[in-house]
């Protein structure tokens, strides 16, 4: 994690999205910040900031080199260790737009002061401890955060959701194996008779909680992507105009032509709160054209990935072949059923749909006329509310890589508890223990090599 720490120590870096008309926030840490805006900042009322309280905000103008005024603007100071990186930090608020941001920006780096690697102010409070990895992978999944849920779950584990429920297994299992040994170096004082009963009956709840978590990764990926929903039809059945009246644009191609959609296209859409990733796909027919054959294999394909199935059903036509082929595709999964075009003249009714599906998952609808839309995205989020579609309250795991850590923890735990029932010596459950405490403790960054480290904090922005 040496790579920040080799130049200089205080950094800067615009917060905000440069934009006209917008609110700038330029923020420095380290500790030449104070020192730094000194130089460039002129208050209103006179002060020295070294001497200034922390959290304390100042009205003044930053100044040229020559004197002249850039901008009016607000400054905060905020003293470590009490600021986000524990550090010294000054963020500057200007009148904002493009051309002022950069200009008050490149003041602060006529300071001498260096512009932020990406995610360094996370970083520097992670490596000061004022977050731990978990909680700080945490700030970037809360900034990309889709929908409410999405935002519900990251802030979640930026209050410590999962940290809190990772140490206190850490903590068990350090405990035990503190134990095991010290009754190893003092066996005349320290019995091991009997404990590794107690042993099995404290790792098998933690084999039994880690188990949970891992469950939620597909909830998380539901909540932080999404919910994965196909709309599935045969040729010219409306799915692309549907999904054109569900986005409220034209993102679909549409003609009478059947066979027009030959890929699928996906659309992320918030409904209630509640992210939606919308994929058209190609109709569902037998042909012998082979572009064709490969766009319904991908829709196919589709739908076995997804979390959500719409049936689009073409009221118009007849009940055929390729909509029995769709039906049964549907029994494996949640499903809506859309009974289109009810603005035409039927030649399919609803009643013969219900010999297929549950009457309370039809939804007649015309995307033409925009009959049933209302009833569709409500339709929606009382199935994700009610929990059909996947969502609980427990703490979630929406990073992969803290899956894959919670697998290898579970993976020494087994082996530790096969190793009780096989009546192995105590100093082997340790090597076991420790394994599965390390995997732990890279969900929270206690035990990670610095290269991921890197890695997870090259993806966030700059001025994060």
């Amino acid at each position: 994690m040496s790579r920040f720490t080799e130049k200089g120590k205080t950094f800067a870096a615009i917060a905000t999205a440069m934009s006209p008309g917008s609110i700038g926030i330029i923020r420095i840490s380290g500790p030449e910040s104070f020192e730094a805006i000194q130089k460039i900042f002129k208050p209103a009322h006179a002060a020295r900031f070294s001497k200034m309280e922390t959290h304390t905000v100042h009205y003044g103008h930053i100044l040229s080199e020559n004197g002249t005024v850039i901008d009016e603007v607000m400054v905060l100071l905020m003293r470590g260790p009490k600021s986000f990186t524990a550090e010294d930090t000054v963020e500057i608020d200007t009148h904002g737009g493009i051309l002022v941001t950069q200009q008050v920006f490149e003041r602060v780096l006529s300071t001498g002061i260096r512009v932020a690697e990406p995610g360094e102010f996370t970083k520097q409070a992670f490596l000061n401890g004022r977050v731990d990895l978990s909680e700080a992978e945490a700030v970037m999944d809360l900034i990309n955060s889709k929908n409410a849920f999405a935002a519900s779950a990251a802030l979640s584990q930026l209050q410590g959701s999962v940290k809190n429920k990772i140490q206190s297994m850490r903590e068990d299992i350090l405990d035990a194996v503190a134990y095991i040994e010290a009754a190893l170096d003092d066996p005349e004082h320290i019995s091991l008779d009997g404990y590794t009963a107690q042993l099995k009956a404290k790792l098998e709840p933690m084999k039994t909680s880690i188990d949970r978590m891992i469950e939620t990764y597909k909830d998380g990926a539901v909540l932080k992507e999404g919910v994965k929903t196909v709309l599935l039809g045969k040729p010219n059945a409306g799915k692309s105009s549907l999904l054109n009246a569900l986005l409220g644009r034209e993102r679909a191609i549409v003609t009478d032509i059947a066979g027009t959609t030959r890929d699928t296209l996906s659309e992320q859409v918030n409904i209630g709160g509640i992210g939606f990733e919308f994929t058209d796909t190609a109709g569902i027919r037998e042909t012998q054209d082979v572009v064709e054959t490969i766009g319904v294999e991908r829709s196919i394909s589709q739908a076995q990935e997804a979390d959500l199935l719409l049936f689009v059903a073409d009221a118009s036509l007849p009940l055929d072949e390729n909509d029995r082929r769709i039906l049964k595709i549907l029994k494996e999964k949640k499903s809506l059923v859309l009974y289109n075009k009810t603005d035409l003249t039927p030649q399919l009714t609803i009643e013969e749909l219900k010999e297929y599906c549950a009457p309370e998952t039809i939804l007649p609808v015309s995307a033409k006329t925009g009959e049933g839309m209302d009833a569709i995205k409500n339709r929606l989020v009382e199935m994700f509310r009610a929990g059909e579609l996947l969502y609980n309250d427990e703490v979630l795991i929406t990073n992969a890589r803290h899956k894959e850590a919670l697998e290898n923890a579970r993976g020494s735990l087994l082996q530790a508890l096969e190793g009780i029932s096989e009546d192995v010596s105590e100093d082997f459950l340790t090597i076991d223990l420790l394994d599965a405490y390390e995997a732990l403790g890279r969900i929270t960054g206690e035990t990670l090599d610095d290269d991921v480290a890197d890695r997870i904090f090259e993806k966030f922005c700059m001025g994060k």
